[in-house]
């Protein structure tokens, strides 16, 4: 653990006077953005914006310039969702399968590579501003993992910066809320190799007192945009260099706290409309820095969220027109927005409806970097990624690399749930009641992820291009039996799983409860190894009826 010296940076610093460049990098710059919980249904591209009554032109202008995704993919929860993001991998290979929790420690380990490290070898100076989510431990930051600068890091989901606050939770006793306040870091800001500062403590108020060690959630994002706004403007001074900046909104995630400029500006007027409001001016804005700068034609812009929308949360959440939420295998869970520009390589105003997500951004960046991705980890073992080349889809040069995608919660090391090309295989049925979960059921422990339910035999299958809310269970219920779709899914599993036995998956890196441990499952821990070494694990293929 890091030992923190308090600094109060009082307000944002002046950004400094837009320059033009001299010069283009031989390489592309890259800009990604990041926002939390936003839902597949809220922007104007995916016939949200206005007619959900938040209105996000700099969405609409962005997806206008380049192109959005219908079925992208981001992982079930935040902290696998970056995971995957950061890594290129499916999150149980990280051990980064779960939400952590302040005071525990650990995070990312050190042996990932990330999308900051591979870059950076790939000669790009590297950024990271906002949300981190993936740990506390000092390896586990990002200028220990291959930003060169990060500014105004935050290490957790906002709901836990109003554990501290006692105008939160009244009910916490005074020895646990004193547990709290010592053990949560608020932002940070630090250089790789360098000394850490926490620049202020975070809480859930409306208070931006930096000068005073204290700034609460309406506020982050503001000192997220500026940091990026600050380097851009820096890095516009060195053209020559490529970058790429990480750029990662605290909003969407509940409690959505819009600053007090945006207050009541939603059509809505809900805190969360008017937060997605606040994202995309925000978004704007630091578009807008880039095309001042005259930056834009030669830098690629991805946004994307890192999970589906939290539904149980309503009405302090997104919309998803999906069956189930976060938390679930359900499309709902995972199914995100998505969008990217990339001048005179992506075609304006096009869309895509080819199977693509979070983990691909990896492989993507870094063939727009003109680099290979490592063969061994940081510590020399080696190491696989789950990443595919995006590029043959944003440009239609070239066939898309994807055609299935994998369903992870938790400790599963086996996938909850499969999509090979237009049908999708359920085994886990966590969110199988999909709308009647959180305050809405009769037994609120089933919202959000739900309990998790496996298929005796066979897994649900559904065809998500006629039926994309899972509604219809094809494999035994239409006029002809549909057997003869489980030999794809099996074939996908079974290569999957085969690549543990070369790869090993990394000690999980948060804890948590995930039930007895049996003799029963003693027993098949050693089973499990010997049959992944001999012949793998098959799933099986009934034959019907």
């Amino acid at each position: 653990m890091l030992a923190l010296g308090a600094t109060s940076l009082g307000a944002v610093p002046a950004l400094a006077q837009a320059t033009t460049p001299a010069a283009t990098p031989s390489k592309p710059n890259i800009l990604l953005i990041v926002s939390d919980d936003t839902g597949w249904g809220d922007l104007g591209p995916y016939l949200g914006g206005a007619a959900r009554g938040m209105p996000t032109p700099n969405f609409d202008k962005l997806a206008s310039e380049g192109m959005f995704f219908t079925n992208f993919y981001g992982q079930p929860s935040c902290t696998p969702g970056r995971a995957a993001i950061q890594t290129g991998r499916i999150p149980n290979r990280s051990g980064m399968t779960t939400v952590a929790f302040q005071g525990q420690g650990g995070g990312l380990p050190h042996a990932e590579w990330t999308l900051g490290s591979v870059l950076k070898e790939a000669g790009y100076k590297t950024y990271f501003t906002g949300k981190w989510h993936l740990g506390e431990s000092d390896y586990a930051l990002p200028n220990a993992q291959g930003y060169d600068v990060m500014k105004y890091a935050f290490l957790y989901h906002l709901n836990a910066y109003t554990y501290t606050d006692p105008k939160w939770h009244a009910g916490m006793s005074p020895e646990l809320r004193e547990m709290f306040q010592k053990v949560t870091k608020g932002a940070l800001s630090g250089t790789a190799g360098g000394e850490v500062k926490e620049d202020f403590k975070v809480n859930g108020e409306y208070v931006d007192t930096p000068d005073q060690g204290v700034v609460g959630i309406p506020f982050l994002d503001k000192y997220v945009e500026a940091a990026a706004v600050e380097f851009l403007e820096d890095a516009a001074k060195t053209p020559d260099t490529p970058f790429f900046i990480n750029v990662n909104f605290m909003k969407n995630h509940q409690p959505n706290l819009p600053a007090p400029e945006f207050e009541g500006k939603s059509i809505s007027k809900s805190k969360y409309a008017d937060s997605v409001v606040e994202l995309d001016t925000r978004v704007g804005n630091v578009l807008s820095k880039l095309d001042e700068l005259g930056l834009a034609d030669n830098t690629v812009v991805f946004f994307t969220v890192d999970n589906g929308a939290w539904q149980d949360v309503y009405p302090d959440a997104g919309y998803t027109p999906f069956r189930g939420t976060k938390g679930t295998v359900r499309e709902g869970g995972s199914r995100v927005p998505s969008m990217v520009r990339w001048p005179g390589k992506v075609a304006p105003g096009s869309k895509s409806d080819e199977i693509v997500g979070g983990l691909d951004l990896m492989a993507t960046f870094a063939a727009v970097a003109g680099t290979d991705l490592p063969k061994t980890d940081r510590e020399g073992a080696p190491i696989i990624f789950d990443s595919l080349d995006m590029i043959p889809v944003w440009t239609g040069e070239g066939a898309p690399n994807r055609h299935e995608w994998f369903y992870f919660t938790e400790d599963e090391l086996s996938p909850g749930a499969v999509r090979v090309g237009k049908f999708k295989y359920a085994f886990n049925l966590r969110g199988d009641d999909g709308a009647m979960t959180g305050g809405l059921s009769v037994d609120t422990n089933l919202g959000w992820k739900g309990a998790e339910s496996y298929v005796a035999t066979v897994p649900q299958v559904f065809d998500l291009l006629q039926d994309p809310q899972e509604r219809y269970d094809v494999f035994m219920t239409t006029f002809t039996e549909s057997t003869w779709s489980l030999p794809a899914v099996n074939d996908a599993v079974s290569k999957k799983m085969k690549t543990y036995v070369e790869y090993p998956p990394r000690k999980l890196q948060s804890e948590g409860y995930s039930g007895p441990l049996t003799l029963t499952q003693y027993e098949r821990f050693q089973w499990a190894r010997e049959q992944l070494n001999k012949d793998g694990i098959s799933i099986g293929m009934p034959s019907g009826n």
